[in-house]
């Protein structure tokens, strides 16, 4: 099966007179159709900047995307003008955003921000598009669709707007939906909802996922495989299930320790010390991880781990990885290449 998108080396920073932030330090990885793939890691980790450069939507300056390649059905889009680019934005690939009321316009009813894409890029009329929007909001299980399409996004309940994005992000039929932290500030029930809804669209319209999270439980729930973040770079990727029974990298180890399980009960949860490391502060010497690993080596300190691909199209950035039989690579390898 080929890749509906593909990200090679990915290097978005941001720069200003005082200094240059490396957001994004090279992220690879393979999106297959009707796949959910889980971006994962803490707060700045760089994985919300690698999606919006994606999509062409971050300010530049200051932001500057300084290498890499973002292939969609084997197009760069880093090398389409505007217009192609927004050809592709909102109807090939969409993307649910993390705060529906910040994305909803709040002067348009619901009904005209979905009928807005279909007329855009489907070419529909006024009345089909009208028609669309309803058909939408039935399927994403707002109530009363034909009377509900005529609110306006403040009318709607927090649920009920993030429904309401995803009709909009699937009233083009998307190859590729970049879902950002889509359950965000909503309460379990409804984020169970929201995420079996996801489930069953994707299954109807064989949607590939790029599902952006902090929410390990998310993950098990959703994702075929799995990209950690740390620092801007990816330092672990594998099939989420070989991630949960057996992570590589300790800061994977980390994440999975600090969640709360059923199945173990805990005084307390564990908690990775320390900060991440300051992005901006110019080149970092050694791995980004090792001022808050527990088993950091001394050349930890001076080296920065390559990326070492393990059995099971598994990659860790972890000097660790060497001794468990792990093959070197250049960082920014495809584990797709690699099979190859």
């Amino acid at each position: 099966m080929e890749p509906v998108l593909s990200v090679r080396g990915l290097r978005t920073h941001f720069v200003t007179r005082e200094r240059t932030v490396k957001a994004v330090d090279g992220i690879s990885y393979d999106l297959f159709p009707g796949k959910t793939l889980a971006i994962v890691g803490e707060s700045g980790s760089g994985k919300s900047v690698h999606a919006l450069s994606i999509l062409g939507l971050l300010p530049m300056p200051p932001a500057k995307i300084v290498a890499g390649e973002i292939l969609f059905q084997g197009r760069d889009l880093l090398k389409m003008t505007p217009a192609q680019l927004r050809q592709v934005r909102g109807n090939r690939v969409a993307m649910i955003f993390q705060e529906p009321m910040t994305s909803l316009n709040p002067v348009l009813r619901v009904g005209e921000q979905i009928a807005e894409a279909v007329v855009l890029h489907q070419k529909k009329t006024q009345a089909e598009a009208w028609a669309k929007a309803i058909d939408l909001l039935k399927k994403v299980g707002i109530p009363n669709p034909e009377q509900r399409v005529n609110d306006y996004p403040h009318q709607f309940s927090g649920g009920m707007r993030q429904r309401a994005m995803i009709a909009i992000a699937l009233s083009c039929e998307p190859d590729v939906l970049i879902a950002d932290e889509p359950t965000t500030a909503l309460d379990v029930t409804i984020q169970a909802q929201i995420l079996e809804l996801m489930k069953e669209l994707q299954r109807e319209y064989k949607t590939a996922i790029i599902l952006i999270t902090h929410n390990i439980g998310v993950v098990a729930e959703m994702a075929d495989d799995v990209v950690v973040m740390y620092a801007g770079r990816p330092v672990e990727q594998a099939p989420v299930g070989a991630l949960f029974k057996d992570p590589k990298h300790p800061y994977t180890k980390g994440l999975l320790a600090s969640v709360p399980s059923i199945y173990e009960r805990k005084e307390r949860l564990e908690a990775i010390a320390g900060q991440p490391p300051d992005l901006g502060a110019g080149d970092l010497v050694g791995c980004p991880f090792v001022a808050r690993c527990p088993c950091a080596m001394d050349r930890c300190k001076t080296e920065d781990p390559p990326q070492f691909h393990l059995e099971g199209g598994r990659m860790s950035n972890c000097w660790k990885s060497e001794s468990d039989g792990g093959r070197r690579s250049h960082r920014f390898e495809s584990a797709q290449e690699t099979a190859a």
